[in-house]
């Protein structure tokens, strides 16, 4: 671990930053350049304390879940997020499975939705980060861990629960889509990625995979038009569309009703009572997917 090289990469990366660059509004009269340190820990989720010690050589060795927190907070690019887990000591996560990092031009744009749910996956349907609409319309899916974190696992690992968010007539429709974009991903990471580890895995675990497997059908889904049956505020029709990263291994999906009608409505009502009021609990519990 480089203490004098982490310190400085982390306060130049923080002074190069502007409050709205990370959705933070410009607040009061700032007396230095870029974020504060406490801005950085709120959006990293730490102490202040903890990170301000970082910057001044005096903290411990970051563990990889802090860094890649770090990382997301200051929108670090691959490279970027690459060096800094050298100079603390770690060796560098592999790209196409490391669910701690967000490519920055998509953080950047998710930044900027706060009236429309909206979030970023991964190849294997692993949520990676959420803006609160829709946490308050899914829960919190970045709270899973292991394959439970892949909407497509829990799709056919718990069907009675993660199949409750769609209206039963289109279930079957999505689950051919999450096969469909499955293979897809396995054809771009190949079968020694952990596409195809789940792939295995499902294969085990479900008649019903094994069966739309055999179909062969590969598709990404870049626009999609469907109905989301939330608890509390019951079906909200919505228009899907993705925002791919160039190796496409991220995408950004935006959920938006049309104007003026009930489902816009009940969008904005998800952004006033939020996620306590309309009692959505983890998916943890609930095992709902998308």
């Amino acid at each position: 671990m480089d203490r004098a090289a982490l310190a400085d990469f982390l306060r130049r990366h923080r002074e190069a930053l502007q409050p709205g660059d990370v959705g933070l509004g410009p607040g009061l009269r700032r007396r230095a350049p870029g974020l504060r340190r406490e801005e950085v820990a709120q959006l990293a989720l730490m102490s202040t304390d903890y990170y301000t010690r970082l910057e001044q050589q005096r903290g411990p060795q970051p563990s990889t879940q802090i860094l890649a927190s770090i990382a997301r907070a200051l929108r670090l690019t691959d490279d970027e997020r690459d060096y800094l887990y050298r100079v603390a000591g770690h060796g560098v996560p592999d790209r196409t499975v490391d669910m701690g990092h967000v490519a920055p031009a998509l953080q950047r744009v998710l930044d900027r939705l706060s009236d429309t749910p909206a979030l970023i996956l991964d190849p294997l349907g692993r949520t990676l980060v959420q803006n609160d609409l829709a946490r308050a319309l899914y829960g919190d899916a970045t709270a899973y861990t292991g394959w439970e974190r892949s909407e497509i696992y829990r799709w056919f690992a718990h069907p009675e629960t993660a199949r409750a968010v769609y209206p039963e007539d289109d279930r079957s429709r999505q689950g051919r889509a999450l096969v469909a974009s499955l293979r897809a991903a396995l054809g771009t990471l190949g079968p020694a990625s952990g596409a195809g580890d789940l792939v295995t895995v499902l294969e085990r675990t479900s008649p019903e995979f094994v069966e739309l497997w055999a179909r062969q059908e590969v598709a990404r889904r870049f626009t999609d038009h469907k109905v989301i049956v939330h608890p509390e505020v019951g079906e909200i029709e919505v228009d899907c569309q993705v925002l791919l990263t160039e190796d496409q291994l991220q995408a950004l999906l935006v959920l938006t009703a049309a104007p003026g009608t009930e489902s816009a409505e009940k969008i904005r009502l998800l952004g006033v009572l939020g996620t306590q009021d309309l009692a959505v609990e983890p998916r943890e519990t609930r095992h709902a997917g998308r």
